[in-house]
């Protein structure tokens, strides 16, 4: 048991919290995973993160990444499950952590369960109209990569980001012909990981769609504390 402090209500987290959040692109994972972090105490583990970094210092992962990385070539699962299973196996993982791209296909999810038992699975629900509506809408500053929305979350100042003062622009994957075709990748990729999951009794599904983040995080903060 371990006390997680600086929030409002002060929580016991009992055992571990290993959560993976599958959602479409525009979901808000990335929002909704850093108050969970803030929440329970627990790392983001991103395996594109993990690779950038191994190849940056060169070792033997990153050596081995590396090719496949250069040509827009998926890394093969027994060189991402490695780099993984060593992070994860880290001590400030050792209590839980989130999963940010990954597990990806059924192979994954049934390795990643030989080294690292998944407890929660929360699958962010948005429609098609929602997803186009947010990500149309959303700006990335480009100088320390802050994320804001046109009328969500603007910045004080229009096309300047509250934080650093940098230009903001719109992602070249966020305007509407791309993102149909993200929407149509996750469905392929995604779809077969959630029966898994469901199929498990460890999935739950958020609505995704509320006008309040914060009662997005709510929903998944009492998921994952009710089991």
């Amino acid at each position: 048991m371990r006390k997680v402090l600086n929030f409002p209500t002060q929580v016991d987290v009992l055992g571990t919290m290993r959560i993976i959040i599958f959602g479409p692109p525009g979901a808000g994972k990335g929002t909704i995973s850093a108050s969970l972090i803030k929440r329970f105490g627990i790392p983001q583990v991103s395996t594109g993160d993990l690779l950038r970094e191994s190849i940056r210092k060169m070792d033997d992962i990153g050596r081995k990444a590396k090719p496949f990385m250069d040509e827009g070539q998926l890394v093969p699962d027994e060189i991402v499950i490695a780099l993984l299973s060593g992070r994860l196996h880290q001590p400030d993982a050792l209590q839980g952590f989130i999963l940010d791209g990954f597990p990806r296909t059924l192979n994954q999810a049934e390795e990643l369960k030989q080294f690292a038992g998944i407890e929660h699975v929360l699958n962010l629900k948005s429609s098609r109209q929602v997803i186009m509506k947010r990500l149309s809408g959303r700006r990335t500053c480009s100088k320390c990569n802050a994320i804001y929305h046109i009328t969500n979350l603007p910045p004080k100042k229009e096309g300047i980001c509250d934080k650093c003062g940098g230009a903001l622009f719109q992602r070249n994957d966020d305007n509407p012909k791309t993102i149909a075709k993200r929407l149509k990748a996750y469905r392929l990729q995604t779809m077969p990981l959630i029966k898994y999951y469901r199929k498990e009794g460890i999935l739950k599904d958020i609505d995704g769609e509320q006008q309040s983040i914060q009662k997005i995080v709510d929903d998944c903060i009492k998921a994952i504390e009710n089991g």
